[in-house]
């Protein structure tokens, strides 16, 4: 059953925006053929060019060449690509050492981890109490046998945006390879492959108000990377399977309706309820105050679940994420707050605002409100010590 009034959860999945639907239909319906011209019929050359010109759209965003971009299913299969396909491009060749921060999404966490149950090493480098990595600690770390260094552009959870350019620059000068998550930076964070010296970068729609099942790996021309996957020819050799046309052209459109003004006005709304939920009691800005994704608010609120916090503003028509445990499947609190040296609590505690395109002053006016009064009524009855 349909409740939802409010979506402040954009950083999971966004709405499609409808410009994008009109777009990927043709697609469905009429060019619906496999992406191939080898056959010799029109349907298939059609269906060809308009991958094509997906993919040179997307990577003329990030100053890249249309041969550098590869299309996947989306974010986590990229990472997994990024990760896996040069270890085995390198692993035997340069060195059996990747290094990450201890913050990354899980695609690059968990792809960390299997390579490491097959003898990589792998350094997860310190972070402050905002979620930057030590770029010192990065220095010390790079080692010969380093092959790779995956440090996201911005974090999932609290918005913290890393220093991309003197990470790519100390990664360059060692002759080490970078990869970045940029799934919930681009393209409102502006990142141009020829002035940043980044090797590969992970993108996905479907937080742009892009179609889900669609996102896209950049790879610097000559850049070791194995074929992770076997089957067909597809993408440059390089990603087999029929490709997904309709989520080619929706994902172009959807970056191409990314706007400079709109980013600005979700950063105002982001600071608007910032400024008001900072002013309850006993609450805690999570991330980097400044440099923060423009749509990404993450607060603690003490003495509170975060997951009551949310099943009450469920109820009152409003979806915001939280870093409880109870909400993971995982049944671990949220490993980026307790990564940045906060404890159960303020884990447990923490609620995660994210804005997108269809989001209003009047949405951040009426949440503060909820949750100033949700917060008083569940301090009042909380076992946690604060009445």
């Amino acid at each position: 059953m349909f409740k939802t009034t409010v979506y402040l959860d954009n950083a999971a999945a966004t709405r499609l925006d409808e410009r994008v639907l009109e777009a990927m239909k043709p697609y469905f319906f009429e060019l619906y053929a496999v992406a191939t011209s080898q056959f010799g019929y029109s349907l298939g050359i059609d269906a060809r060019d308009a991958l094509d010109t997906a993919r040179e759209q997307i990577a003329a965003t990030l100053g890249g060449h249309p041969e550098e971009f590869v299309f996947t299913s989306g974010s986590t299969e990229s990472s997994n690509m990024a990760l896996k396909g040069v270890a085995r491009a390198l692993g035997e060749k340069k060195g059996r050492h990747i290094i990450i921060s201890p913050l990354e999404d899980f695609a690059v966490l968990h792809s960390a981890r299997s390579l490491e149950r097959q003898g990589f090493e792998v350094t997860r480098l310190r972070v402050d109490e905002t979620g930057r990595i030590d770029l010192d600690h990065l220095r010390e770390s790079i080692a010969p046998q380093t092959i790779l260094v995956s440090i996201q552009s911005a974090n999932q959870e609290i918005g913290t945006l890393q220093d991309v350019q003197s990470i790519a620059e100390i990664c360059a000068q060692n002759q080490v390879l970078f990869h970045t998550d940029a799934t919930h930076s681009f393209p409102r964070i502006p990142l141009n492959v020829r002035d940043t010296p980044v090797d590969l970068v992970t993108l996905s729609a479907h937080t742009i108000h892009g179609p889900k099942g669609i996102g896209g790996l950049y790879v610097r021309k000559g850049t070791p990377l194995q074929k992770w996957m076997d089957g067909g020819f597809q993408e440059f050799d390089r990603r087999p399977g029929v490709e997904n046309i309709p989520g080619a052209v929706g994902f172009a459109e959807a970056v191409k309706l990314i706007a400079p003004a709109e980013t600005a006005r979700l950063q105002e709304l982001r600071d608007r309820l910032t400024e008001r939920l900072l002013q309850i009691e006993h609450t805690q800005l999570n991330g980097h105050p400044v440099h923060r994704l423009p749509h990404n608010a993450n607060i603690s609120f003490r003495f509170v679940e975060g997951e009551s916090l949310l099943l009450h503003l469920d109820l009152l028509g409003f979806a915001v994420s939280t870093g409880s445990a109870c909400f993971s499947r995982s049944l671990e609190a949220s490993h980026v707050i307790m990564g940045i040296g906060g404890n159960h609590e303020r884990a447990h505690g923490s609620v995660r605002f994210t804005f997108g395109r269809y989001n209003k002053q009047e949405d951040v006016d009426a949440v503060a409100k909820a949750i100033e009064q949700v917060v008083a009524d569940l301090r009042r009855i909380s076992p946690l010590g604060k009445r």
